[in-house]
């Protein structure tokens, strides 16, 4: 079969079969523990996600600036686990993308608006707690609930210009002769970015944020310090043995925050960058399993932050005993600390 792209190019497709989907050369038995595998990372994602989401939604005592941040990233990672991991999964597992362009394209904006949304909502957390913890004096009057729902409402709408526009434009693959190939003769949703928007997807979906977060979090681990010297120095044992396990506790979790994020999504961001200026030499198979494991990052994000805080463990079993549907529930004093 010919067909004729966007340029009028003529592009013979003799090659591809007339539009079928590669043979796929996994047995049987590997494709089924790939969709449970897989499956598997889908449930933690939406379950996960949704426990935050009854939790804040539901119990009062947990209506704070920072629990909205936290409940908008749940949002948005549990928005990706329901909507956009089934069908890549699919196309994962089959090798092949059963739904047509036109949904390849708008699952494909979901896709990239919901990841960068994740990751500016980590950014949004992060400078969160550097005015909590930096600037406690002045926190309660710069982070209000109104600036922080419009800080969420930029976290969603740049993304979402960003990602809806790119797609949808074809910028991200103008120029790549292979990707019209791909796109006209096979049953494929091709992605791949050319070198100049792997560069700007690499640096603000990636580097920038990760810059952010880890200066943030270097600052915040300072001034921890910082505070323990001062203990130290009134003579306060228990306040020092206080301030030793305070500053043990946040340097672990702020650990595994910056570990969890760069692990999980560094190897798909520089796949993104360096793969035009190898030719597009990546196999599809390592592309793929580099996209799911910055998906990975949405199903920890619950354990991250969510699991590490009391509150939630503690409104994770009301819900499971099912004592939030009891009258006057969510205003009873269950969460004190907890703002």
């Amino acid at each position: 079969m010919v067909f004729l792209n966007a340029s009028k190019h003529v592009i013979d497709c003799s090659e591809f079969g007339n539009e079928s989907c590669p043979e796929n050369p996994w047995p049987a038995g590997m494709q089924g523990a790939m969709y449970i595998s897989l499956s598997g990372i889908i449930i933690i994602t939406v379950f996960g996600n949704m426990a935050i989401i009854i939790s804040i939604t539901y119990f009062r005592q947990l209506h704070s600036p920072t629990n909205f941040l936290i409940l908008s990233m749940a949002i948005t990672d549990f928005l990706l686990g329901f909507f956009i991991m089934p069908y890549s999964m699919v196309r994962s597992v089959e090798r092949c993308w059963h739904f047509g362009m036109t949904f390849c394209k708008i699952h494909y904006s979901f896709d990239l608006m919901l990841c960068l949304v994740s990751i500016f909502h980590l950014c949004s957390i992060a400078a969160d707690r550097f005015y909590a913890i930096c600037h406690p004096l002045h926190y309660s009057h710069k982070i209000t609930v109104p600036r922080i729902m419009q800080l969420i409402i930029v976290c969603w709408s740049v993304p979402s210009s960003f990602a809806f526009g790119l797609v949808f434009s074809e910028a991200y693959a103008s120029g790549i002769d292979i990707y019209e190939i791909l796109v006209a003769c096979s049953s494929s949703c091709p992605v791949m970015f050319n070198k100049l928007w792997g560069t700007v997807l690499f640096s603000f979906g990636f580097f920038i944020p990760a810059s952010v977060i880890t200066g943030i979090y270097v600052k915040i681990f300072a001034v921890s310090k910082n505070h323990l010297r001062v203990m130290k120095s009134s003579g306060n044992k228990n306040s020092n043995q206080l301030s030793k396990s305070t500053d043990r506790k946040a340097a672990k979790t702020l650990s595994i925050v910056i570990g969890v994020y760069f692990f999980c999504w560094f190897p798909c961001f520089i796949t993104i960058l360096i793969d035009p200026f190898l030719g597009f030499s990546t196999p599809a198979v390592l592309f793929d399993g580099f996209t799911w494991l910055g998906y990975f990052n949405s199903s920890c994000n619950p354990l991250i932050y969510g699991f590490f805080y009391p509150w939630f463990r503690k409104s994770l079993r009301y819900i499971l005993s099912g004592k939030i549907f009891q009258q006057h529930f969510s205003t009873a004093n269950l969460f004190p600390g907890n703002k």
